[in-house]
């Protein structure tokens, strides 16, 4: 089974979570490295300031050859992948992905960070607190 890991760059579980499913001897994408040479995209790879920007920049930008090709990358890492992990706290994009991947009937977990209640993770398969949790659903064991 190969697993996507839907999270945000800020968050330091994301490492961590794909480390703990490549050791339970699951295939695993990682937008951080997508493949050899290849660190993920960056919006910053199109403007230091990109933070600054207005939705019009924004929405420019999305056309950008360079964010494209980050999207296409992921986008196809999505669609290899059997199951997906929503790892928190994260931000809009990785909820995305999720929701692709409920939409697409496909396992999905979320792994907790925080008490915080949110109706619509009803949705998903699982919801977790603990990484043994994760793999124990992912392997078919819970």
């Amino acid at each position: 089974m190969k697993i996507y890991v839907a999270s945000s760059w800020r968050n330091h579980m994301q490492s961590m979570v794909v480390k703990a499913l490549r050791a339970a001897g699951f295939e695993v994408y990682d937008f951080k490295n997508p493949a050899p040479g290849n660190h993920g995209f960056h919006w910053s790879e199109l403007d230091p300031n990109w933070k600054d920007w207005t939705p019009e920049q924004f929405r420019e930008h999305l056309d950008d050859e360079i964010a494209v090709d980050g999207f296409d990358t992921d986008y196809q890492g999505m669609n290899q992948c059997d199951a997906c992990v929503l790892v928190l706290p994260c931000g809009r994009s990785a909820h995305l992905e999720a929701g692709w991947f409920i939409g697409q009937g496909k396992p999905t977990v979320i792994l907790l960070s925080d008490g915080e209640p949110e109706l619509m993770y009803h949705l998903a398969d699982r919801v977790c607190v603990k990484m043994d949790e994760v793999v124990a659903f992912l392997e078919g064991r819970d």
